[in-house]
């Protein structure tokens, strides 16, 4: 009889073997199957999916980093400022997602002091709260939702633009995919965005927005805005990407005014998503207060 058992036991084991086996081959067929279906992702995608992605992307909980930014007028003069900027994500009350960003303006002596405090709520409901320092002046000023699309101190990128850091207020438009294009090498992915409201335009200073998106990374290569009256008012280009600690950053942003041929160019450097940020650094006191 002991033949039989062993026969019995061998019997049961193979049959757990081939269970196993059966189990891990439906897993990597699952896997294949993803892996093919997000290689044909993009172009199945709907715009408000791509939008999706884009806001999806991790940025990390909390980044530090220094940005130089260069100014050129249409005669050709340049001036850089230099600042260094904290970030932060914090969970509300409520469990609610909220980013809160610092900026202070370390160089020339005639901007140094000069601080940017954001806080970014995920609640589309809620206007975000920003206020500016200005050192002359010795007073915190709030910004209202109504001049998100002002000019941010100076250069050509909007206190929406900075707040937003590549990424696009999805309540604010209604989007479409105007379809595919090839642009340096690269298939992007073209998405058109129109003022949900008219308020919102007004707000924004546009009439409609296009991004041309890359899926390898989900950011906007390139950029383009048209004022209120239609005319082509400015382009962005995110001119250089590269992964720091695990996150997709950017490292440069070139944006030209076409109304007043002025442009301006972001570098960010020393980007750091290790060190801690802590929490008592996003209040009106230390924006008054400076570094």
């Amino acid at each position: 009889m002991k033949p039989n058992i062993n026969r019995a036991k061998f019997r049961k084991a193979l049959s757990l073997k081939n269970s196993v086996l059966s189990i891990a081959l439906s897993f990597a067929a699952a896997s294949t199957l993803q892996a093919e279906g997000d290689s044909i992702e993009p172009s199945t995608l709907s715009a408000d999916n791509i939008i999706a992605k884009v806001n999806a992307r991790p940025e990390g909980e909390h980044v530090i980093r220094n940005f130089s930014i260069e100014l050129r007028d249409k005669n050709g003069r340049t001036r850089r400022e230099e600042t260094i900027a904290h970030r932060r994500y914090f969970t509300s009350d409520k469990g609610e997602q909220e980013k809160r960003t610092i900026i202070f303006y370390t160089e020339p002596s005639r901007v140094r002091g000069t601080g940017f405090l954001t806080y970014d709520y995920a609640n589309p409901n809620r206007d975000d709260d920003q206020w500016l320092y200005l050192p002359a002046l010795r007073k915190v000023r709030r910004i209202s939702a109504s001049d998100r699309g002002d000019y941010f101190l100076g250069t050509d990128f909007t206190y929406e633009e900075i707040k937003k850091e590549q990424k696009i207020e999805a309540s604010d438009y209604h989007f479409k995919l105007l379809g595919e294009k090839e642009i340096d090498g690269r298939q992007l992915l073209v998405v058109e965005g129109l003022p949900a409201k008219p308020q919102i335009a007004e707000e924004l200073g546009i009439s409609k927005a296009i991004w041309h998106i890359d899926p390898s990374i989900w950011m906007s290569r390139l950029s383009e805005f048209y004022d209120q009256n239609g005319n082509h008012s400015r382009t962005m280009q995110l001119e250089a990407v590269e992964e720091i600690d695990g996150y997709l950053s950017s490292k440069q942003i070139f944006i030209s005014n076409h109304k007043t041929g002025h442009s301006s160019r972001i570098r960010f450097s020393n980007i750091d998503y290790a060190s801690p940020v802590p929490e008592k650094l996003f209040t009106q006191a230390r924006l008054r207060r400076g570094l």
